[in-house]
């Protein structure tokens, strides 16, 4: 993959993002910084789509679970994502890299005009040297937050700015014929080149504290196949693994469904 897909998109959620106990994880962070700036100074274009405001403000404000009521959930997002992108802007500074908040809503992708400017934003801070990191507008957009994580926004952000292939960050290493987390014999798959054969393995939210499933990942990669650009998924417990990606080697789930 090495000089050939030099436009990146990465994902990462709420799992990647914090531990267990719902706290930032800060040398995740850290790491996902250095690994970023360290491909962009490499010639690659990175779009970084990160979830986790809402997880962050559950740890910030000290709260003991997740709230499902919506207008808390709103409120929460505001308060995280606060401080979702200080923490973002203080770890990538260390490695010299500049970074833009863009909160997008589906009408920013689905009215024409507002597509645009939405496009030629990214395309500039890419072309400013600048890693754009891309969230939901959780705190005036309901559908997200309440049906789905950043996994079809991310897919949608690649079609946006015509990437070269999307990487989603997961709490495990891609998908299997069977939930690992339940099957300790579960095997991994490593391409699918036919999603609506694979969808019927797909299960639920594999975290308390992210929403989306493998279920909201084959979408994502449905939406992104069907433009004509590959997506992996892969552990994100290891950040470096995006060394390994461009190099070519095999690793996590290579979704490639060109078929249509």
């Amino acid at each position: 993959m090495e000089n050939k897909n030099k436009r990146i998109v990465v994902k990462v959620g709420t799992s990647t993002l914090t531990y267990d106990t719902g706290r930032i994880n800060f040398r995740q962070i850290n790491n996902l910084a250095r690994v970023l700036s360290d491909l962009k100074n490499r010639g690659y274009e990175i779009i970084l789509v990160s979830s986790g405001a809402i997880g962050v403000a559950v740890g910030k404000l000290g709260l003991k679970e997740k709230p499902t009521d919506t207008k808390v959930k709103q409120s929460l997002a505001a308060v995280g994502q606060c401080e979702l992108m200080a923490i973002y802007d203080r770890m990538f500074s260390d490695y010299l890299t500049n970074v833009a908040q863009i909160l997008l809503t589906k009408s920013d992708v689905e009215i024409p005009k507002r597509k645009k400017h939405m496009q030629d934003t990214i395309n500039t801070l890419l072309e400013m040297d600048i890693i754009p990191i891309v969230n939901e507008n959780d705190t005036v957009s309901v559908e997200e937050i309440e049906f789905g994580d950043n996994d079809r926004l991310s897919a949608v952000v690649a079609q946006l700015i015509d990437a070269d292939i999307l990487v989603l960050f997961s709490d495990i290493n891609g998908l299997y014929d069977s939930d690992p987390h339940k099957n300790p014999n579960a095997k991994l798959i490593s391409r699918v080149e036919n999603i609506t054969e694979i969808e019927s393995v797909a299960g639920g939210a594999g975290t308390a504290l992210g929403t989306g499933g493998m279920v909201t990942k084959i979408q994502a990669a449905r939406i992104a196949n069907d433009s004509k650009i590959s997506m992996l998924i892969v552990n994100g417990k290891n950040i470096d693994t995006l060394y390994d990606i461009i190099e070519g080697k095999k690793v996590g789930t290579l979704f490639k469904d060109y078929n249509k």
